[in-house]
């Protein structure tokens, strides 16, 4: 197609999709339809794949304008910065840390808040502004604020929002903090993930108003959460399905590398060796890692491939004071194991996967958040049902 054909059927085509799938409900469909998706995504882009953490390489709009259209009303994410801003080259940076979601997550996510007429809504992550634009389309700009971190990337989602006819608030600060100023608000929504749900966001939604945001522990999965305040300031609700967003800048784990965990000697160092039925192939899905996650607190994988198809699986936690790894090697029924300091982290692992399959093993949707003052507690089917670390 031409890029004049592709700027045509791209919107129709993406919407019918979206429709049939689902995602797209019709009291969006209006929203979708008056401020379409190109009107908010740079020049400049990484074309992503759906359901992939993968991203293709950099397209300039001038240079390959079919290959920009085609990447827009595709139903996947759109990298538009890595390394927050500081990486200016031609190829693809260390992190991507900032982009156009997935439409699917977009109009899902939406669907979850559940606005009504009238509602305000505090939007976490502005990013290139196709989310803040859509909600104020919805309700209304003056009803919608919304937070980015980036000052470069606010003013330019500031540009686009103004250009199509919309003024939301946008402020530059740390979503963290939310905007208290035009608190309290009917709805909060996130486009970055988190670990733990700042208290400033209950704090500034009314009783009975509602949180969405991607939610992940340490180890690794992610799936979106949908919290009901209540009256006490106490948040609490199910996971509506899986996820993969870009983590907060204020919630980053610096990963400290390996060497450090081995105290300038070799590995094994001083590893206690054993032998495990569990391959490493068995817990790195998405899911798995998820259920593992929520009971492994505090630990991270790492994967160290090999050309002849075997790897090693790191296990590490951010104290810096253990290490565990597990070597994969294809045909195997058991795998090589090392693991030293006060954490024995492949046995914990072990533990968290057998409980996950004893539990019929659930899915996103099974699993549940409570959040107050106490801190943080993941559940499994009922919150009096609570998954223990």
């Amino acid at each position: 197609m031409s890029e004049h054909e592709l700027k045509e059927a791209g919107p129709k085509r993406l919407a019918s999709a979206l429709l049939e799938s689902g995602a797209l409900t019709n009291d969006w469909l209006p929203a979708f339809e008056a401020v379409p998706r190109h009107l908010f995504v740079p020049e400049v882009i990484w074309p992503g794949r759906a359901g992939m953490n993968r991203q293709d390489d950099r397209v300039i709009r001038d240079e390959q304008p079919e290959l920009w259209w085609e990447a827009v009303y595709r139903d996947a994410p759109i990298t538009t910065q890595w390394d927050d801003g500081a990486y200016l080259g031609t190829g693809k940076g260390k992190s991507p840390t900032s982009s156009n979601s997935m439409p699917t997550m977009v109009f899902s996510m939406l669907d979850a808040l559940g606005v009504e007429d009238g509602n305000t809504v505090l939007e976490i992550g502005t990013g290139t502004g196709w989310n803040a634009a859509l909600l104020s389309h919805r309700l209304g700009a003056e009803n919608v604020v919304t937070v980015e971190v980036d000052e470069a990337g606010a003013e330019d989602a500031r540009t686009r929002l103004n250009l199509a006819g919309l003024r939301p608030l946008v402020h530059v600060g740390d979503g963290a903090d939310g905007y208290p100023e035009r608190a309290p608000y009917d709805r909060l929504i996130a486009t970055c993930s988190i670990g733990s749900v700042p208290p400033a966001w209950r704090e500034q939604v009314k009783p009975d108003g509602v949180i969405v945001t991607p939610w992940g522990p340490t180890y690794g999965g992610e799936a979106v959460a949908r919290l009901t305040v209540a009256e006490d300031g106490s948040a609490s609700g199910p996971f509506v399905g899986s996820s993969a967003f870009m983590r907060m800048r204020a919630q980053r784990i610096q990963r400290v590398h390996v060497r450090e965990y081995l105290g300038g000697r070799k590995w094994p160092a001083d590893g206690v060796r054993s032998m495990t039925a569990l391959s490493p192939d068995d817990v790195g899905d998405w899911l798995v890692m998820f259920a593992i996650g929520v009971q492994v607190p505090d630990a991270f994988p790492w994967a160290e491939t090999y050309d002849d198809g075997c790897y090693t699986l790191w296990l590490r936690d951010t104290a810096v004071t253990s290490w565990a790894t597990a070597d994969y090697v294809p045909g195997r029924d058991e795998f090589e194991v090392y693991q030293s300091g006060p954490r024995n982290l492949w046995d914990e692992v072990v533990i968290a996967y057998r409980w996950w399959e004893e539990q019929g093993r659930p899915g996103f949707e099974r699993f549940g958040l409570a959040v107050d003052s106490n801190g943080e507690r993941v559940w499994l089917d009922s919150p009096d049902n609570l998954v223990s670390a």
